[in-house]
């Protein structure tokens, strides 16, 4: 026996169908993360998996890619997008312009980490991220001046790391 079943309600039933699966699948991931949306729900943050600031570099950085791929038209790229001209003081040089990302002591350092005086200020404390250090709130690195937000996540993500470790 066939079920006749009419446009709209089959829509109806397919778009609540999809929002459940989608609910079912995500939802771990929704729940697990606080409401300042950080990745790392209830798992317990480790300074040594961050990098000195407390990033998280994703696989496809544009300078990461640029550095593996050798592509000097990228690297050429990623030196305007990420201003080093006027940030260092730096021309451009292919062989200068990569970064191999900061915690990686097997490759050569690129303009960037070479100038990054948070990395040079963890690294000189014996800290693994800056997270470790009780004076994130009030360092004035160029870092947390040109990107207040990411210092104010950075601090967010302090609070909690520090709420795991009491």
């Amino acid at each position: 026996m066939a079920l006749k079943i009419d446009r709209r309600n089959f829509l109806k039933k397919s778009s609540q169908a999809g929002i459940a699966c989608c609910t079912l699948m995500m939802g771990s991931k929704l729940f697990a993360a606080n409401s300042m949306g950080n990745i790392f729900g209830n798992e317990k943050i480790d300074p040594k998996k961050l990098n000195f600031c407390g990033y998280t570099c994703p696989a496809d950085c544009k300078f990461y890619v640029a550095t593996v791929e050798n592509s000097d038209a990228k690297k050429k790229e990623v030196y305007e997008l990420w201003k080093i001209k006027e940030r260092f003081g730096v021309d451009f040089n292919s062989e200068t312009t990569i970064c191999w990302q900061c915690k990686n002591t097997e490759k050569p350092a690129g303009v960037v980490i070479q100038h990054c005086t948070v990395r040079a200020c963890a690294i000189e404390n014996g800290y693994d991220a800056c997270i470790e250090c009780d004076k994130l709130t009030s360092c004035d690195k160029d870092l947390w001046k040109l990107f207040p937000d990411f210092h104010k996540a950075m601090l967010e993500l302090q609070n909690k790391y520090k709420e795991q470790t009491v």
